[in-house]
Order: structure tokens, then C-alpha cells, then sequence
């Protein structure tokens, strides 16, 4: 089976496996940096610094476990407020809260039925940015990604966005992402995955791989406009 066919059925499972390995791989990368490069500004996130990234995922993470979903609450009001209330916690109480979330949320997430598998991906886009701020090697990528494809193509299809096919440089199977095609004809993707999921994310490309787009604008592919 190709990797996000329109047949293929939910893992309920899919985004609490993402969120546990990249807590995995992400925490250890925390814990080890200094305090002074939490506050760098994040690459991905104007306006933002790092600590700052980290206590709005910790706080969405928070809120699936809790069950606290009141009106617009991942909206960006929402997220400034998440992260002021967090203002006085140290960086590592925020960190401690993203690991407890990362751990828990998931079982929550499998049993909404798909309502919040968005917020998964969302969490593991934003490891991406964290490590693009860093300067580390794998933003993006890693061990996970191909669970984050799947979970990708899955939220791009609910979403009934752009139908594209991705031919992947680093992943053996082509991707097929976003809704039934219709009069229109899928668009076509040609490039590493990496590149594919900062389109996606409305994540910068400059300095990425090399990449193919035709039957598409880029800004068409982002999810989280």
C-alpha cells in the first residue's frame, strides 16, 4: 500500500508512537543546552524564542490530557496567553511539562477519534523548529519521520487540502497527500521529505533541499495557515 492512499484506515495509535519518540529524542537535547539558548528567537516562529515554543507545546499537551478545549483554544490568542501564564516557571518546570505531556497525551489523542491528531504533528513540526533555532542536525527528519508522514498525509486528506503526489529522494514509497482529486489533477512533489513536511508547515525552505513543486503554489500546502 502506497503511504496515505484515500482507502487506508486511522492508527489511532500513530500519534501518541510520535509524540513518545520524539520525547525520547528531544528531551535529552533539552536538558543538555545552557539557559541562555532558550532565549534565542525562534528561526520558524517570529516573535517567539525558543522557551517560548516549548511552553506552548507543553501548554496544548496540557490541555489534551486535561480535557480543556474551550473556544479557540489553540488559536493565537490562546497561545500568548498559555505562554504568559508560564512567565515566572523555570525553563526546566516548562520542559517538565512537555515530557509529562508527551507521555500522556497520547492515549487521549487515540481516543478522540482523529479530532486531535493534528495536535501531534504539531508538536513534532515544532521539535523541528527547536532544533532549526539550535543549529542541530535533523530538524524536520529523525527517527520519527515516518510516522510524521503518515500522520501528515492523514491530517492533509481529513482536511480534504491540495491532493499532491510526492515522490520522496529519502523514502522508498511515493506520498500521496490531501483530499480526492476532482477536476483538478494532483499536483506533484519531487524533493526530500524534510522539505515536503516545512511546506507543509509553512516552515521556511531557503537553504533546504533542492525540490520539484508543478500544479501547486507553495503556499497552497500549508496546513497550519
Amino acid at each position: 500500500m502506497i503511504p496515505g492512499e484515500v482507502h487506508d484506515v486511522r492508527d489511532p495509535e500513530l500519534p501518541g508512537r510520535l509524540l513518545v519518540a520524539e520525547r525520547d529524542a528531544l528531551l535529552p537535547l533539552l536538558r543538555a543546552r545552557p539557559e541562555e539558548d532558550f532565549a534565542l528567537a525562534s528561526a520558524a516562529c517570529p516573535g517567539w524564542t525558543v522557551r517560548d515554543v516549548l511552553a506552548h507545546c507543553s501548554a496544548a499537551l496540557t490541555r489534551v490530557v486535561e480535557s480543556r478545549f474551550e473556544p479557540g483554544v489553540f488559536g493565537p490568542e490562546a497561545n500568548d496567553r498559555d505562554i504568559a501564564e508560564r512567565g515566572d516557571w523555570s525553563t526546566r518546570e516548562v520542559i517538565d511539562e512537555l515530557e509529562r505531556g508527551m507521555t500522556e497525551a497520547g492515549p487521549v489523542i487515540a481516543k478522540a477519534g482523529g479530532v486531535l491528531d493534528a495536535v501531534a504533528l504539531g508538536e513534532w513540526v515544532h521539535a523541528g523548529d527547536v532544533r532549526e533555532t539550535f543549529g542541530e542536525p535533523g530538524a524536520y527528519e529523525g527517527v520519527a519521520l515516518p510516522d510524521a508522514l503518515a500522520l501528515l498525509a492523514r491530517v492533509s486528506r481529513e482536511r480534504d487540502h491540495v491532493p499532491l503526489h510526492a515522490d520522496l529522494d529519502d523514502v522508498d514509497e511515493p506520498l500521496r497527500l490531501g483530499g480526492v482529486p476532482g477536476d483538478r489533477p494532483p499536483a506533484r512533489y519531487i524533493g526530500d521529505a524534510a522539505t515536503l513536511v516545512r511546506l507543509y508547515a509553512g516552515r521556511p525552505v531557503a537553504g533546504s533541499g533542492r525540490y520539484e513543486l508543478v500544479g501547486a503554489e507553495e503556499g497552497e500546502l500549508n496546513l497550519f495557515a
